[in-house]
């Protein structure tokens, strides 16, 4: 039997009415009691806790996740585990969020007796408001939809993603309560890219100067070659006796040479080298040096590193690529 594209806009419609409605429903006081319990985990270092069963509970495990990543300490309770131990996971300072479509998940029902969490530092996301569960929270996010986007109104689909919204929602208004930056979020995600480009500088990732190329003026062109040989970074500093950087010369500049008259292996490398070379600090973000090296008439694949007039290495974009940075990121 042959699909139809009426069907997948018809969930997806039938879903985006939902959100739409349960948006209407919010009110400031909801907006302003969350806030108060952001305050109170913060003031306490508790941590913000989910609770579900089924695909409950698979939203729960995420949004508790998407928490962490904003810094915000938070973890997946699951009710049977509960009952046989990990409740000494849960203090009287956190708070607990408990989702049920139902609102009387008999698996929840059972645990919250004997949450040493009280009932002012519950939130429930709820398919029905009015619940045994919401009697046991003092706030409830009215999460009820009029049927399930299953042909048989039966799967958790218009259900979940309102619940999965709805804590996203939650989430989004934890950032702009606490004003978390762009470097803040990054400082939980050093692995990825916005994490890399906002916490890598250039002195993590540049050739330090024992492994770089260094001659003095007076040198020749045959002595660049050899030194670039013995140490392939794609460039040769050229500096004083104090390590103060002078010039450089890159492997463009060597081929260049070739091509002119009376120019040879014997040159003086102060007759080629490139007197103002673009240069970056060893505290410089990473990223500030690719878009420095890329966004040019002419990029440049090497720059030398520089505090304070002294050359301290050479950062290549080859290892800024080789890292994952890109504009684009």
């Amino acid at each position: 039997m042959p699909g139809t594209v009426d069907t997948l806009k018809k969930v997806l419609n039938h879903e985006a009415d939902v959100l739409r409605a349960a948006a209407d429903r919010l009110q400031q006081d909801q907006a302003d009691k969350l806030c108060q319990l952001f305050q109170h985990l913060m003031d306490k270092g508790g941590s913000l806790v989910f609770s579900g069963v089924g695909k409950s509970g698979i939203v729960a495990t995420k949004l508790a996740s998407t928490f962490s990543s904003l810094g915000l300490p938070s973890f997946f309770l699951h009710p049977i585990e509960a009952l046989h131990g990990d409740l000494g996971r849960l203090s009287k300072n956190d708070v607990l969020v408990l989702l049920s479509k139902s609102g009387a998940t008999e698996e929840l029902m059972k645990m919250i007796p004997y949450v040493p969490v009280g009932s002012e530092f519950r939130v429930g996301l709820l398919g029905n408001a009015n619940s045994k569960i919401g009697e046991q929270c003092s706030l409830v996010l009215d999460c009820s939809v009029d049927r399930e986007a299953c042909i048989n109104n039966q799967a958790p689909t218009t259900s979940s993603t309102l619940a999965m919204a709805m804590g996203d929602a939650m989430a989004v208004l934890f950032e702009e309560f606490v004003g978390l930056s762009k470097e803040g979020f990054a400082a939980n995600h050093p692995g990825g890219l916005l994490g890399k480009s906002l916490r890598l500088k250039v002195s993590d990732l540049m050739w330090k100067i024992d492994d770089c190329p260094i001659l003095s003026e007076g040198e020749t062109l045959k002595t660049v070659i050899l030194e670039m040989t013995n140490k392939p970074v794609g460039g040769c500093a050229i500096c004083n006796n104090n390590n103060q950087l002078l010039g450089i010369l890159v492997e463009g500049d060597i081929r260049r040479t070739f091509t002119k008259a009376n120019q040879g292996l014997e040159t003086k490398v102060e007759d080629i080298m490139n007197k103002t070379p673009i240069t970056v600090g060893p505290d410089d973000l990473a990223y500030d040096a690719l878009i420095l090296m890329e966004k040019r008439d002419k990029p440049v694949h090497l720059l030398p590193v520089v505090e304070n007039g002294i050359f301290k290495g050479f950062l290549r974009l080859h290892d800024l690529l080789k890292e994952g940075f890109s504009i684009q990121s």
